[in-house]
């Protein structure tokens, strides 16, 4: 069961994963050494699972940011799993999920053409729908 301190010792993290044991202490109210014990238990537990990197994929130059919702009439995904990770300089995650589709893939891409080439390639293996991000809401 999670107490308050590592709710907060998550929230920071989460924040910035890169926070030293002694800066995280000092937001929590801990020592450094208290802070670092109190982490390497929540890792442990299963409770965190990784630390993560968001990249800016607009400075990369991936202007266009979209959704693909994949519709797949085979009950046999693996061709179309296979062709995906092929794609993972696009692809930014893939989504098993239940409704209109059987995936959606969150990507990005450089330019129309690039996307416009890849999704002729995609229709190799699936059907899909486009949903192109207009702007982020906080």
């Amino acid at each position: 069961m999670l107490d308050n301190i590592d709710k907060l010792i998550i929230e920071e993290l989460s924040k910035n994963s890169r926070i030293t044991m002694k800066k995280l202490g000092e937001r929590v109210h801990l020592t450094g050494q208290a802070a670092a014990s109190r982490v390497l238990k929540l890792e442990e537990s299963g409770i965190i699972e990784k630390y993560t990197v968001t990249i800016n994929q607009a400075k990369l130059n991936c202007l266009i940011h979209a959704f693909i919702t994949i519709r797949l009439n085979n009950p046999y995904h693996q061709s179309f799993l296979s062709f995906i990770k092929t794609q993972e300089h696009y692809i930014l995650n893939t989504y098993k999920v239940s409704g209109d589709g059987c995936y959606i893939l969150e990507s990005r891409f450089p330019s129309n053409e690039v996307l416009d080439q890849f999704l002729v390639s995609l229709n190799e293996y699936a059907n899909y729908n486009l949903s192109i991000v207009i702007n982020k809401q906080n």
